[in-house]
């Protein structure tokens, strides 16, 4: 049996509460668990709602149940709402209401990593038969690996890229940007340039970078990796807001709303997908909102000064250490993750397995793209990329640099004066 079940948010909970919730970290050996009293419950939190990930999901637990009743007799799927996700999962493990398995965010994969909440899945992914985990992307593992560790599967990796709705660039006159592509002159001043001159022309917006609402400052990592510029040092230790790269491209970012007209100001709401909208930055996976009510193509992240930079955002499946059951709960991860689930899931979520990382893969799974597009987008978007900001400590950080943010988002902001309190305010929390 499959369950699906939802959860309200509850409040609040600093992530470094996960160490108390958290046994001795043993992690799996990779033998077949043996449930001691029959078969037994699972449960795996998720973020998503959407009724074709659900019916996915059950499809390839009822097959793990049919080939293991004795060890398994359901499987829920915990839908727990997305902007509440991580404080109502760090609620439950401190709670005592720990799931067998969950979704975890790039952003706070360093703090489930280190906290001790999260079993070592290596063995049992690794010792699992025909599991070929040595088909897995090694940099994919980064985020989730400690030492000899393995803390989490990266099931989804979504590069980031650009929408763009070519029947507003065509109206305006603009230069179609496919073409920039293929003259090495897709730029982020090109896309600045043109998005400007479409919302002049033409009304509504011009490039908005979908989810940062001047709010959720880790989704400009998607320009500013065009000025190879990071919010703190490769150890995590030191701020670097203030380094000239970050303050070329806050300045480039702060101009393009303020001065140029290219992306909309605080407090407007445009929607790419709703057809007044130039161009977007968001992950390929949003393609399914597209309904045809206009002409579109999808490129690449522009080039910056320091060259194009692709990222992604990245997901990882985990089992939870004081979970009643996290051995079985890794030999099902086993089998989730296995290549024919991989295959399965990449209709959704792109995988970190390189035999699916092709056109021809994935193309099945994105009728809406073609092949070149899903070569050049999809697989080139994944190859070589970064992920969007995490650390040890991110949700503290999260919301202490978007305080310090916010003075930014005027037309007057002094750009290094706001840099440097941002520093001032992260450094303590960076050195904890």
């Amino acid at each position: 049996m499959v369950h699906r079940r939802s959860v309200p948010a509850l409040a609040s909970l600093a992530l470094a509460g996960l160490a108390l919730a958290a046994c001795t970290s043993g992690g799996t050996d990779g033998a077949t668990p043996d449930p001691a009293d029959g078969s037994v419950d699972l449960r795996m939190t998720v973020w998503t709602s959407d009724e074709g990930h659900l019916a996915l999901f059950d499809e390839i637990a009822d097959g793990y149940i049919e080939e293991n009743p004795e060890l398994v007799s359901s499987v829920t799927f915990e839908t727990v709402p997305f902007d509440d996700y991580t404080s109502t999962l760090t609620t439950q493990l401190a709670g005592g209401n720990t799931p067998d398995l969950g979704w975890v965010f790039e952003s706070n994969a360093p703090e489930f990593v280190s906290s001790g909440a999260l079993t070592d899945v290596r063995p049992a992914l690794a010792g699992s038969e025909g599991y070929e985990f040595d088909d897995i992307v090694p940099s994919a593992l980064d985020l989730w690996s400690e030492g000899e560790g393995l803390y989490a599967y990266p099931f989804s990796n979504s590069p980031f890229v650009m929408f763009v709705n070519t029947d507003r660039i065509a109206e305006s006159g603009q230069d179609d940007p496919a073409d920039l592509v293929s003259s090495d002159e897709w730029t982020w001043d090109s896309a600045r340039d043109i998005s400007a001159a479409s919302a002049e022309q033409l009304g509504g917006a011009g490039l908005v970078v979908r989810d940062f609402d001047y709010s959720d400052w880790g989704n400009l990592a998607t320009v500013w990796g065009g000025w190879d510029a990071a919010p703190w040092s490769e150890d995590g230790t030191t701020c670097t807001f203030t380094d000239p790269a970050m303050v070329d491209a806050m300045t480039w970012i702060h101009d393009a709303a303020f001065a140029d007209g290219a992306m909309p100001g605080p407090g407007t709401s445009a929607d790419f997908f709703a057809g007044d909208v130039t161009m977007t930055v968001t992950q390929i996976s949003r393609a399914a909102a597209l309904d045809g009510s206009f002409e579109w193509d999808v490129l690449p992240l522009p080039a910056g000064p320091a060259g194009q930079q692709n990222i992604i955002g990245q997901a990882g499946v985990g089992v939870f250490e004081n979970g009643e059951n996290p051995e079985i709960a890794a030999d099902f991860l086993a089998h989730f993750t296995s290549p024919e689930s991989a295959e399965q899931l990449a209709t959704y979520f792109p995988p970190p397995r390189e035999s699916l990382l092709n056109a021809q893969t994935l193309a099945d799974a994105n009728p809406l793209l073609s092949e070149d597009q899903l070569e050049s987008v999809v697989v080139g978007g994944i190859t070589d990329a970064i992920t969007k900001p995490a650390h040890p400590n991110f949700a503290q950080l999260q919301t202490t640099i978007r305080g310090e943010l916010d003075a930014l988002w005027t037309a007057d902001a002094d750009v290094e004066a706001v840099l440097a309190n941002v520093c001032s305010a992260a450094d303590p929390l960076l050195q904890d």
